[in-house]
């Protein structure tokens, strides 16, 4: 990943950077980001083997909500968002889906970041009581335009995807699409300088 002997930038400060200097690290960026999605499917095959209390492992789940979402007919976008919609488990342990939603947020509709977003006080509604929660936390959100999306991803794909008997394709089937979806951001504080180096 950080090949030593390649090109580096002199300074130790920003202040001090030439534009020779950001030419080097801006080349070195433009290899780097086309392995984002070898990087987020090993980070997405961390889940393997934690299974948080559930029938079945956290990887399996994001396969299973992505596999329901293929076989009902969704678009490449919206599979790829069931598939890393709970990738922010091992780090965002009290923010999960935030985590997910800012990795995808460059990539995805303003809809689908919002639902994967918002996922997890959607699904509060299945069991937030049984934890002195206020289970119906998502209705602050009824006139929000993506309210109907985020409950039918819910209800649809993520709660009944823990099956243990359930269909589960493998990451290598759904890999071309999260591919196709992380290959150009839509959005990005760098796309135009991205666009310049092209």
């Amino acid at each position: 990943m950080n090949d030593m002997s390649q090109p580096r930038a002199d300074f130790q400060h920003m202040k001090d950077g030439t534009a020779e200097d950001w030419k080097i690290i801006a080349d070195s960026f433009g290899e780097f980001r086309h392995g984002l999605a070898d990087r987020i499917m090993d980070h997405l095959r961390l889940l393997q083997g934690d299974f948080g209390g559930f029938q079945i492992d956290r990887f399996q789940h994001c396969l299973q909500t992505a596999t329901l979402a293929h076989r009902d007919g969704k678009d490449d976008e919206y599979v790829v968002c069931a598939l890393l919609h709970d990738i922010g488990d091992t780090l965002g342990t009290y923010n999960h889906a935030d985590v997910a939603a800012v990795l995808l947020e460059p990539f995805v509709s303003e809809a689908n970041h919002w639902m994967v977003k918002h996922h997890a006080i959607f699904q509060g509604y299945y069991f937030f009581h049984y934890l002195g929660m206020d289970r119906n936390l998502r209705d602050n959100y009824k006139d929000h335009p993506h309210f109907k999306q985020t409950v039918e991803f819910v209800s649809k794909y993520d709660a009944p995807a823990f099956q243990p008997e359930g269909e589960i394709l493998p990451l290598e089937y759904f890999e071309p699409m999260l591919r196709k979806v992380f290959s150009e951001p839509r959005k990005s504080l760098y796309k135009a300088a991205m666009e310049a180096q092209e």
